[in-house]
């Protein structure tokens, strides 16, 4: 069986994911505004949650049409065919969002598109009444402008969830951004990598899980693990092909913070996803940073003065470590902000940059070459 998919994404990620999803061998691979779509069968579930670095989950679309009345969205909705991914035990709620469009009501949507998938199922499984005490199926509704799309939920918690960060400092950066931003500054292992404002660790942490292309989503659950539509050999031959993929070899991954704390929740998060042989974190001021490499490549994300610092300390900060860094050889630099004279306080115009969002807060990934 065929299923269309959809990997919901932050906003600037849709390119970068396309080429991943196209090198994982999906096909059909599209991109729209937040959204990645592509084509697989069943394994494609297990390979895509398993696997994708950048993505924020794994969809299964089961219809998308135009819908402005309550009584079209409920026979739409109850025209498609449910009963492939819902069992009869099975519980399945609803979420979702509506934004631009006639059907404004999230919560009579809500109901509208329950009432519709009940029927749809009773009439199928000749029932009239569900226990729903087996696995959870999510149901995920979007309507934009009038366009409605409606999925099944394969992943379960975000993809960001790697497992590896139960403990971390304030304001942290989601892990599907930090291995995006490793991605975009084209790392792969063979130069030197430091992050001098790593806080607990994402960076090298995905700097490293990308070095040793290691599937991100090795040590965590997902929610069709448990679907009794979905063979359990599929996640094991899925996972197996994952590890054969793997690299070995020497790495020089680093990440430094003025904070000791910070330093102690990066060591441990690295210990939680097997990486402390890999990865190594030390105590340093960034202001100070006068590291030399043959070839290196620095990917941080510095506080931006918003919720950490003031804004006159996040200038402050970037003033000496521009200093800091004009001062090296061979430092690339890929650096996330969103302050908006960020480049005037750092002292140097980028070469390069590109919009990202972090959360709700739009950034800039400022991109210096040596």
């Amino acid at each position: 069986m065929r299923y269309n998919f959809c990997v919901p994404c932050l906003f600037g990620l849709e390119g970068p994911i396309a080429d991943e999803l196209k090198r994982l061998g999906m096909e059909g691979v599209r991109s729209d505004n937040g959204r990645v779509y592509f084509t697989g069968d069943k394994g494609a579930i297990a390979k895509a949650n398993l696997c994708l670095r950048m993505g924020e989950r794994v969809l299964i679309e089961l219809g998308r049409f135009e819908a402005t009345s309550f009584d079209s969205l409920f026979e739409q909705t109850k025209a498609l065919p449910w009963e492939q991914l819902i069992p009869k035990d099975a519980a399945f709620p609803v979420t979702g969002h509506s934004l631009n469009s006639k059907l404004f009501s999230v919560s009579d949507c809500q109901k509208i598109i329950k009432k519709a998938i009940v029927e749809r199922l009773c009439t199928r499984y000749k029932i009239a009444w569900f226990a729903e005490s087996a696995e959870t199926v999510q149901i995920r509704f979007s309507i934009m402008k009038d366009q409605v799309s409606l999925c099944v939920d394969t992943s379960g918690e975000g993809l960001h969830k790697r497992g590896y960060r139960p403990a971390h400092n304030a304001a942290p950066l989601r892990e599907t951004l930090g291995a995006a931003m490793v991605t975009l500054s084209r790392y792969r292992g063979r130069d030197d990598f430091v992050d001098p404002f790593c806080g607990s660790g994402t960076i090298p942490i995905e700097a490293a899980l990308i070095a040793l292309n290691r599937a991100p989503g090795l040590n965590r659950h997902f929610a069709a693990m448990d679907w009794q539509t979905l063979d359990p050999q599929i996640w094991r031959a899925a996972a197996e092909e994952a590890r054969s993929r793997e690299f070995h070899g020497n790495y020089s991954i680093l990440g430094t913070d003025i904070d000791p704390k910070a330093v102690a929740i990066a060591r441990a998060n690295a210990e939680r996803a097997g990486l402390q042989d890999i990865v190594r974190f030390e105590v340093a001021d960034a202001m100070k940073f006068d590291r030399q490499t043959q070839r290196g490549v620095i990917v941080t994300n510095p506080p931006y003065g918003e919720r950490i610092m003031e804004k006159e300390q996040a200038e402050q900060l970037y003033r000496g470590f521009g200093a800091a860094w004009r001062g090296t050889e061979n430092w690339q630099l890929y650096l996330l902000s969103s302050h908006t004279e960020f480049e005037r306080c750092f002292g140097r115009q980028a070469d390069k940059k590109r919009k990202l969002y972090n959360g709700m807060i739009k950034c800039d990934l400022f991109m210096y070459y040596k």
